[in-house]
Protein backbone atom coordinates (compact mmCIF):
# COMPACT_ATOMS: atom_id res chain seq x y z
CA UNK A 1 0.00 0.00 0.00
CA UNK A 2 0.90 3.47 -0.84
CA UNK A 3 1.65 6.21 2.10
CA UNK A 4 1.92 3.94 4.86
CA UNK A 5 -1.58 2.77 4.63
CA UNK A 6 -1.88 -1.09 5.54
CA UNK A 7 -4.59 -3.07 4.99
CA UNK A 8 -5.76 -6.54 6.20
CA UNK A 9 -8.93 -8.33 5.42
CA UNK A 10 -10.76 -11.44 6.81
CA UNK A 11 -13.69 -12.78 5.23
CA UNK A 12 -15.19 -16.19 6.97
CA UNK A 13 -18.70 -17.59 6.33
CA UNK A 14 -22.09 -15.92 5.63
CA UNK A 15 -24.76 -14.41 7.65
CA UNK A 16 -27.90 -13.91 5.98
CA UNK A 17 -30.07 -10.90 7.49
CA UNK A 18 -32.73 -9.90 4.95
CA UNK A 19 -29.61 -10.15 2.28
CA UNK A 20 -26.67 -11.83 2.93
CA UNK A 21 -23.94 -10.01 4.26
CA UNK A 22 -20.11 -11.41 5.15
CA UNK A 23 -18.60 -11.83 8.62
CA UNK A 24 -15.50 -9.46 7.84
CA UNK A 25 -13.06 -8.05 10.10
CA UNK A 26 -10.98 -5.24 8.15
CA UNK A 27 -7.92 -3.50 9.70
CA UNK A 28 -6.76 -0.47 7.93
CA UNK A 29 -2.84 1.28 8.97
CA UNK A 30 -3.49 4.62 9.03
CA UNK A 31 -0.44 6.96 9.42
CA UNK A 32 -0.89 7.56 13.43
CA UNK A 33 -3.83 4.88 14.04
CA UNK A 34 -5.71 1.71 12.89
CA UNK A 35 -9.16 1.74 11.88
CA UNK A 36 -10.79 -1.86 12.43
CA UNK A 37 -14.05 -2.46 11.31
CA UNK A 38 -15.96 -5.78 12.24
CA UNK A 39 -19.26 -6.84 10.11
CA UNK A 40 -21.33 -8.62 11.57
CA UNK A 41 -17.97 -10.05 14.30
CA UNK A 42 -18.20 -13.17 16.55
CA UNK A 43 -18.27 -12.45 20.23
CA UNK A 44 -14.22 -13.75 19.99
CA UNK A 45 -13.73 -11.08 17.23
CA UNK A 46 -14.43 -8.30 19.85
CA UNK A 47 -12.87 -10.27 22.92
CA UNK A 48 -9.71 -9.75 21.14
CA UNK A 49 -9.53 -6.72 20.85
CA UNK A 50 -11.03 -5.95 23.86
CA UNK A 51 -7.77 -7.77 25.64
CA UNK A 52 -5.79 -5.54 23.67
CA UNK A 53 -7.45 -2.46 24.47
CA UNK A 54 -8.55 -3.33 27.97
CA UNK A 55 -12.43 -2.74 26.94
CA UNK A 56 -15.04 -2.96 29.38
CA UNK A 57 -16.66 -5.81 29.52
CA UNK A 58 -20.29 -4.29 29.61
CA UNK A 59 -19.06 -2.37 26.53
CA UNK A 60 -18.75 -5.90 24.61
CA UNK A 61 -22.12 -7.25 25.77
CA UNK A 62 -23.39 -3.61 24.46
CA UNK A 63 -21.85 -4.74 20.95
CA UNK A 64 -23.21 -8.11 20.65
CA UNK A 65 -26.96 -7.00 21.50
CA UNK A 66 -28.21 -5.67 18.68
CA UNK A 67 -31.05 -3.60 19.89
CA UNK A 68 -29.24 -1.83 22.29
CA UNK A 69 -29.88 2.08 23.55
CA UNK A 70 -28.07 4.74 22.27
CA UNK A 71 -25.21 5.43 25.05
CA UNK A 72 -21.76 6.91 25.43
CA UNK A 73 -19.11 5.88 27.61
CA UNK A 74 -15.93 7.61 28.64
CA UNK A 75 -12.68 6.48 29.90
CA UNK A 76 -9.00 7.64 30.58
CA UNK A 77 -8.14 6.35 27.50
CA UNK A 78 -10.91 5.96 24.98
CA UNK A 79 -14.60 6.14 24.70
CA UNK A 80 -17.54 3.73 23.90
CA UNK A 81 -20.39 5.18 21.79
CA UNK A 82 -23.69 2.85 19.93
CA UNK A 83 -25.60 5.35 17.79
CA UNK A 84 -28.42 3.84 15.53
CA UNK A 85 -29.01 4.29 11.81
CA UNK A 86 -32.07 3.36 9.52
CA UNK A 87 -30.69 -0.01 7.14
CA UNK A 88 -31.34 0.66 3.77
CA UNK A 89 -30.84 -3.13 2.82
CA UNK A 90 -33.70 -4.50 4.52
CA UNK A 91 -36.85 -6.47 3.59
CA UNK A 92 -39.77 -4.73 2.15
CA UNK A 93 -42.23 -4.35 4.97
CA UNK A 94 -39.97 -4.27 7.68
CA UNK A 95 -38.87 -1.31 9.70
CA UNK A 96 -35.16 -2.58 11.02
CA UNK A 97 -32.45 -0.28 12.44
CA UNK A 98 -28.85 -0.77 12.55
CA UNK A 99 -26.77 -0.36 15.29
CA UNK A 100 -23.28 0.81 14.61
CA UNK A 101 -20.42 0.73 17.71
CA UNK A 102 -17.65 2.52 17.80
CA UNK A 103 -14.28 2.07 20.04
CA UNK A 104 -11.89 5.65 19.52
CA UNK A 105 -8.64 6.39 21.20
CA UNK A 106 -5.51 7.90 20.29
CA UNK A 107 -3.93 5.21 17.94
CA UNK A 108 -7.35 3.26 17.10
CA UNK A 109 -10.51 3.55 16.07
CA UNK A 110 -12.92 0.34 15.67
CA UNK A 111 -16.31 0.37 14.14
CA UNK A 112 -18.82 -2.82 14.79
CA UNK A 113 -22.22 -3.03 12.45
CA UNK A 114 -23.80 -5.85 10.74
CA UNK A 115 -22.90 -4.86 7.17
CA UNK A 116 -26.39 -3.02 6.65
CA UNK A 117 -24.74 0.39 6.79
CA UNK A 118 -23.65 1.04 2.79
CA UNK A 119 -22.32 4.63 3.37
CA UNK A 120 -19.48 3.27 5.91
CA UNK A 121 -19.35 0.26 3.83
CA UNK A 122 -18.36 2.47 0.74
CA UNK A 123 -15.62 4.45 2.65
CA UNK A 124 -13.84 1.24 3.93
CA UNK A 125 -13.88 0.28 0.50
CA UNK A 126 -12.30 3.61 -0.52
CA UNK A 127 -9.92 3.30 2.28
CA UNK A 128 -8.86 -0.10 1.05
CA UNK A 129 -8.02 0.48 -2.53
CA UNK A 130 -6.56 2.73 -3.93
CA UNK A 131 -8.57 4.89 -6.50
CA UNK A 132 -9.27 7.99 -5.01
CA UNK A 133 -5.97 8.55 -3.28
CA UNK A 134 -6.39 12.34 -1.97
CA UNK A 135 -9.55 11.62 -0.06
CA UNK A 136 -7.70 8.44 1.01
CA UNK A 137 -5.22 10.60 2.46
CA UNK A 138 -7.83 13.43 4.09
CA UNK A 139 -9.77 10.00 5.60
CA UNK A 140 -6.56 8.16 7.60
CA UNK A 141 -3.52 10.95 7.13
CA UNK A 142 -4.69 12.87 10.27
CA UNK A 143 -6.44 11.69 13.48
CA UNK A 144 -9.54 9.49 14.81
CA UNK A 145 -11.31 12.50 15.34
CA UNK A 146 -11.18 13.39 11.84
CA UNK A 147 -12.21 9.76 10.78
CA UNK A 148 -14.41 9.66 13.10
CA UNK A 149 -16.55 13.14 11.58
CA UNK A 150 -16.18 11.34 8.27
CA UNK A 151 -17.87 8.68 9.34
CA UNK A 152 -20.77 10.21 11.22
CA UNK A 153 -20.82 13.03 8.77
CA UNK A 154 -21.66 10.64 6.00
CA UNK A 155 -24.43 8.81 7.85
CA UNK A 156 -25.76 11.67 8.68
CA UNK A 157 -25.96 12.93 4.79
CA UNK A 158 -27.74 9.94 3.79
CA UNK A 159 -30.42 10.21 6.76
CA UNK A 160 -30.47 13.68 4.82
CA UNK A 161 -31.30 11.79 1.55
CA UNK A 162 -33.63 9.92 3.15
CA UNK A 163 -35.81 12.55 4.51
CA UNK A 164 -35.78 14.12 1.18
CA UNK A 165 -36.84 10.60 -0.24
CA UNK A 166 -39.64 10.97 2.65
CA UNK A 167 -41.30 14.26 1.43
CA UNK A 168 -40.97 13.10 -2.56
CA UNK A 169 -43.63 9.97 -1.37
CA UNK A 170 -45.81 12.40 0.67
CA UNK A 171 -45.62 14.63 -2.60
CA UNK A 172 -47.11 11.39 -4.00
CA UNK A 173 -49.04 9.95 -1.51
CA UNK A 174 -51.32 13.34 -1.94
CA UNK A 175 -52.75 12.78 -5.05
CA UNK A 176 -53.27 9.34 -4.00
CA UNK A 177 -55.80 10.55 -0.73
CA UNK A 178 -57.74 12.87 -3.49
CA UNK A 179 -58.03 9.78 -5.54
CA UNK A 180 -61.56 8.26 -4.55
CA UNK A 181 -60.34 4.60 -6.76
CA UNK A 182 -57.48 4.12 -4.49
CA UNK A 183 -57.18 3.24 -0.38
CA UNK A 184 -54.21 4.62 0.81
CA UNK A 185 -54.81 3.75 4.38
CA UNK A 186 -51.96 1.32 4.56
CA UNK A 187 -49.63 3.84 2.55
CA UNK A 188 -50.17 6.13 5.07
CA UNK A 189 -49.36 4.11 8.04
CA UNK A 190 -46.47 2.66 6.36
CA UNK A 191 -45.08 5.70 5.86
CA UNK A 192 -46.07 7.06 9.38
CA UNK A 193 -44.14 4.06 10.58
CA UNK A 194 -41.05 5.31 8.59
CA UNK A 195 -41.08 8.72 9.97
CA UNK A 196 -41.60 7.65 13.52
CA UNK A 197 -38.83 5.10 13.52
CA UNK A 198 -36.37 7.96 11.87
CA UNK A 199 -37.30 10.58 14.70
CA UNK A 200 -36.42 7.92 17.09
CA UNK A 201 -33.10 7.58 15.44
CA UNK A 202 -32.58 11.38 14.72
CA UNK A 203 -33.54 13.15 18.00
CA UNK A 204 -31.01 11.31 20.33
CA UNK A 205 -28.55 11.01 17.83
CA UNK A 206 -28.01 15.23 18.12
CA UNK A 207 -27.80 14.90 22.24
CA UNK A 208 -24.87 12.17 21.46
CA UNK A 209 -22.88 14.37 18.17
CA UNK A 210 -22.49 16.67 20.65
CA UNK A 211 -21.13 14.63 23.47
CA UNK A 212 -18.27 12.85 20.85
CA UNK A 213 -17.46 16.47 20.04
CA UNK A 214 -16.56 17.34 23.66
CA UNK A 215 -14.85 13.68 23.97
CA UNK A 216 -12.85 13.58 20.58
CA UNK A 217 -10.95 16.97 21.67
CA UNK A 218 -8.99 14.27 23.70
CA UNK A 219 -7.51 12.67 20.32
CA UNK A 220 -7.41 15.75 17.98
CA UNK A 221 -4.50 17.46 19.48
CA UNK A 222 -3.67 19.40 16.13
CA UNK A 223 -6.72 20.59 15.05
CA UNK A 224 -10.48 21.81 16.43
CA UNK A 225 -12.82 19.48 15.24
CA UNK A 226 -15.92 21.99 16.74
CA UNK A 227 -16.91 23.65 13.34
CA UNK A 228 -16.85 20.73 11.88
CA UNK A 229 -19.04 18.71 13.88
CA UNK A 230 -21.17 22.16 14.20
CA UNK A 231 -21.96 21.42 10.41
CA UNK A 232 -22.76 17.51 10.91
CA UNK A 233 -25.49 19.48 13.69
CA UNK A 234 -26.70 21.21 11.12
CA UNK A 235 -27.77 18.80 8.99
CA UNK A 236 -29.26 17.02 11.84
CA UNK A 237 -31.16 19.86 12.36
CA UNK A 238 -32.10 19.95 8.83
CA UNK A 239 -33.61 16.12 9.27
CA UNK A 240 -35.13 16.85 12.12
CA UNK A 241 -37.06 19.57 10.67
CA UNK A 242 -38.27 17.89 8.07
CA UNK A 243 -39.52 14.81 10.18
CA UNK A 244 -41.64 16.74 12.21
CA UNK A 245 -42.70 18.90 8.58
CA UNK A 246 -44.08 15.47 7.25
CA UNK A 247 -45.04 14.15 10.47
CA UNK A 248 -47.24 17.24 10.60
CA UNK A 249 -48.48 16.43 6.70
CA UNK A 250 -48.68 12.95 7.51
CA UNK A 251 -51.63 14.08 10.22
CA UNK A 252 -53.39 15.73 7.98
CA UNK A 253 -53.05 12.85 5.24
CA UNK A 254 -54.48 10.96 7.75
CA UNK A 255 -57.69 13.10 8.83
CA UNK A 256 -58.04 14.00 5.23
CA UNK A 257 -58.15 10.08 4.62
CA UNK A 258 -60.74 9.83 7.19
CA UNK A 259 -62.80 12.12 6.37
CA UNK A 260 -63.35 10.85 2.97
CA UNK A 261 -63.67 7.72 3.18
CA UNK A 262 -66.08 8.29 6.14
CA UNK A 263 -68.37 10.72 3.60
CA UNK A 264 -67.81 7.89 0.76
CA UNK A 265 -69.13 5.96 3.31
CA UNK A 266 -71.84 7.89 4.36
CA UNK A 267 -73.50 8.77 0.49
CA UNK A 268 -73.36 4.70 0.20
CA UNK A 269 -74.93 4.05 3.11
CA UNK A 270 -77.84 6.98 2.23
CA UNK A 271 -78.26 5.44 -1.01
CA UNK A 272 -78.95 2.04 0.84
CA UNK A 273 -81.48 3.61 3.00
CA UNK A 274 -83.00 4.95 0.85
CA UNK A 275 -83.91 2.26 -1.87
CA UNK A 276 -85.03 0.14 1.55
CA UNK A 277 -87.32 2.86 2.34
CA UNK A 278 -88.45 3.16 -1.41
CA UNK A 279 -89.29 -1.22 -0.57
CA UNK A 280 -90.98 -0.20 2.39
CA UNK A 281 -94.50 0.17 0.54
CA UNK A 282 -94.45 -2.78 -1.61
CA UNK A 283 -93.11 -5.50 1.43
CA UNK A 284 -96.20 -4.09 3.62
CA UNK A 285 -98.59 -4.55 0.62
CA UNK A 286 -97.12 -8.08 0.11
CA UNK A 287 -97.01 -8.49 3.94
CA UNK A 288 -100.76 -8.05 3.63
CA UNK A 289 -101.85 -10.14 0.93
CA UNK A 290 -99.39 -12.94 2.17
CA UNK A 291 -101.56 -13.53 5.19
CA UNK A 292 -104.65 -16.40 4.95
CA UNK A 293 -107.45 -13.50 5.19
CA UNK A 294 -110.35 -12.30 2.34
CA UNK A 295 -108.84 -9.19 0.86
CA UNK A 296 -110.16 -7.17 -2.54
CA UNK A 297 -108.59 -9.03 -5.09
CA UNK A 298 -107.05 -11.56 -3.35
CA UNK A 299 -107.26 -15.34 -3.93
CA UNK A 300 -110.20 -15.94 -1.71
CA UNK A 301 -112.17 -13.18 -3.71
CA UNK A 302 -111.59 -13.83 -7.37
CA UNK A 303 -114.92 -13.90 -8.40
CA UNK A 304 -115.58 -10.74 -6.66
CA UNK A 305 -112.91 -8.81 -8.34
CA UNK A 306 -112.83 -5.72 -10.42
CA UNK A 307 -112.51 -6.56 -14.39
CA UNK A 308 -112.10 -2.66 -15.67
CA UNK A 309 -108.15 -2.67 -16.50
CA UNK A 310 -108.74 -6.23 -17.74
CA UNK A 311 -107.96 -9.81 -16.24
CA UNK A 312 -104.76 -8.01 -14.39
CA UNK A 313 -106.44 -5.29 -12.68
CA UNK A 314 -105.86 -6.52 -9.39
CA UNK A 315 -102.32 -6.43 -9.97
CA UNK A 316 -101.73 -3.38 -11.55
CA UNK A 317 -103.94 -1.90 -8.68
CA UNK A 318 -101.22 -3.35 -5.99
CA UNK A 319 -98.74 -2.23 -8.14
CA UNK A 320 -100.10 1.38 -8.00
CA UNK A 321 -100.50 1.11 -4.39
CA UNK A 322 -96.87 0.47 -3.82
CA UNK A 323 -95.72 2.82 -6.43
CA UNK A 324 -97.26 5.82 -5.46
CA UNK A 325 -96.09 6.13 -1.78
CA UNK A 326 -92.46 5.99 -3.18
CA UNK A 327 -93.26 8.63 -5.54
CA UNK A 328 -94.43 10.81 -2.96
CA UNK A 329 -91.22 10.13 -0.37
CA UNK A 330 -89.08 10.63 -3.59
CA UNK A 331 -90.37 14.04 -4.04
CA UNK A 332 -90.31 14.82 -0.47
CA UNK A 333 -86.69 13.58 -0.44
CA UNK A 334 -85.50 15.42 -3.11
CA UNK A 335 -87.11 18.71 -1.75
CA UNK A 336 -84.94 18.12 1.56
CA UNK A 337 -82.08 17.88 -0.43
CA UNK A 338 -81.43 13.93 0.63
CA UNK A 339 -81.32 13.48 -3.12
CA UNK A 340 -79.48 15.77 -5.21
CA UNK A 341 -78.75 15.45 -9.25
Amino acid sequence: MKKGFITNRLHVGKKPVGITVARSVETIQGKKFQWIDLQNPDRSDIEKLALQHHWNTLNIEDCMTKSELPKLDSYDDHFFVILHFPSLLRQPGISRNSQLSIFVGRDFLVTIHQGDLKPLVDLMNICKNDLDQHRKERLLGKSTGNLLHEIIDILVDDLLHISRKVIANLDDLEDEVFDETKSVARSIALLRRDINSMRRIVNPLKKFVLEIAKNIKRFSDEEDLSLYFDDVIDHIDKVIETLEESRETMEIYKDTDFMLSTEKTNKILAVLTIIFTFSIPGTAVATFYGMNVTLPGGITDIHNTSTFLGPYTSFIILILVALIPVALMFIYFRKLGWISN
